[in-house]
């Protein structure tokens, strides 16, 4: 959308609302064509993008997930509608719509409802825990598909529009504004959230996010509610940088791998800062750094923290994992951190993952998509990587491990040999106090 100038053109929005019977006047067969800040529809003498969002509006489906049900006779097992939510068509020829992980998680049949009226069987082709995305594929004739653009050039203050099904409603189409970028801090997930204050509620979920003309910008995935559950203005979307990296590695190979560089990395926060004597709560703290890795040869040191990756500000560990997350190994990625309150800056290169079950640094242990570390009460969990073992278990950052399979681990050595190897692991740990039982599988 074109940025306006008042002073440029010495009208405000108001007064060129009252000069609409002019233009009208002048140009009463135009068709409908941007004029000043707001695009402007001579021919009905309104203002108004549909123009460019009615292209997209026939690509955004309502998905319905059907599970088994668990009914007293055998006519009550089939499969019924257990969730429903929004998904955006991004391949016409393919068939291939995205929509959101918890849409059609414990799903056994997935349906597509196009707003022409008609419904569709669709297979799950993935899903990808760590940033609530899955990819979907049905075969149909006649299929419209929208176009995806670079989050990378969203501006906080852009016009969004949300669209989806919500609350039982037919599709919906609510305006707002970019009103962050870069959110995070819901966790150590891969998190690089669009925030905006488009109207998004239960059935939003999956269904896109676009700019002013109708392009996919993102796929939205949450909201902040203050307690009834409804929306309150504050809603978060998978940016588009994130969403096609993981959209293609579903689609290619099944699964996201995703890349690292070695450092072990945990969430500043108020208490560590003071500890850090910092003076600030983003960023992400070095917790390790495992030998021969890019890391190590960058010159990252445990305690360093990390304030910026490839320009961009690290609000905690789930940024700069949204970043390395996405890239191919071999990519050079600049980041800034702070050492003994000094600045400093490395460059990493991106490694292909391991397939190690249980990775060992300085005084840490990975596995399972959890980090433990020894602190004061035992073995703490400082990490937990969203998408991962780990997560779907239930651990926490914060949780003391006492027991693996009824053994006690007193050291990371001990761990370390409990976890690795494949097969169930109960894990019996201490959460603000009171004892919980997580199990591994």
């Amino acid at each position: 959308m074109p940025r306006s100038n008042n002073r440029a053109h010495g009208l405000s929005i108001l007064a060129l609302a009252m000069a609409v019977p002019l233009l009208g006047a002048t140009a009463a067969a135009a068709q409908s064509t941007p004029q000043g800040p707001i695009p402007y529809d001579a021919r009905r003498g309104v203002f108004s993008f549909a123009e460019g969002l009615e292209q997209a509006l026939p690509a955004v489906v309502q998905v319905t997930t059907l599970g088994q049900s668990e009914g007293p006779s055998s006519g009550d097992n089939e499969p019924r509608p257990i969730s429903s939510g929004s998904g955006a068509i991004i391949d016409a020829r393919e068939g291939i719509v995205v929509t959101n992980n918890h849409v059609v998680e414990g799903g056994r049949k997935f349906t597509v409802d196009l707003t022409d009226g008609r419904i569709f069987d669709a297979v799950l082709v993935g899903t990808d825990k760590a940033t609530d995305l899955a990819v979907l594929k049905f075969d149909a004739s006649g299929l419209s598909e929208i176009e995806v653009v670079d989050s990378d050039q969203l501006r906080t203050g852009d016009l969004a529009f949300a669209v989806g099904y919500p609350l039982g409603l037919d599709q919906t189409l609510t305006m707002g504004v970019i009103s962050g970028l870069g959110r995070s801090g819901m966790g150590d997930r891969i998190e690089d959230y669009i925030q905006t204050d488009a109207a998004v509620n239960s059935g939003n979920s999956g269904g896109p996010l676009l700019d002013s003309r109708g392009r996919l910008i993102g796929i939205n995935t949450s909201i902040l509610s203050g307690g009834g559950g409804g929306n309150d203005g504050i809603a978060f979307a998978v940016p588009s940088r994130i969403l096609m990296y993981v959209v293609d590695q579903l689609r290619t190979v099944g699964e996201v791998k995703r890349g690292s560089t070695g450092a072990i990395l945990g969430s500043l926060n108020a208490e560590r800062s003071r500890d850090f004597g910092l003076g600030i709560v983003r960023g992400a703290v070095v917790e390790s750094v495992a030998p021969g890795s890019s890391a190590e040869a960058a010159g990252l040191q445990r305690g360093d923290v990390v304030t910026r990756i490839q320009n961009r500000p690290v609000s905690n560990a789930g940024t700069v994992a949204a970043t390395i997350g996405i890239a191919q190994p071999g990519t050079q990625v600049q980041v800034v951190y702070l050492r003994d309150g000094r600045e400093g800056r490395a460059t990493l290169t991106v490694e292909a993952p391991g397939d190690r079950a249980v990775v060992i640094g300085s005084g840490v242990v990975v596995a399972r998509g959890l980090s433990a570390r020894v602190g004061a009460d035992g073995l703490q969990v400082f990490a937990v990587e969203g998408g991962s073992v780990a997560a779907g278990a239930g651990l926490q950052a914060g949780d003391l491990i006492r027991l693996v399979d009824d053994t006690p681990v007193g050291d990371l050595d001990a761990l370390a040999r409990a976890l690795d190897g494949s097969g169930q692991r109960i894990l019996s740990v201490m959460r603000g106090g009171e004892p919980v039982e997580v199990i591994l599988p």
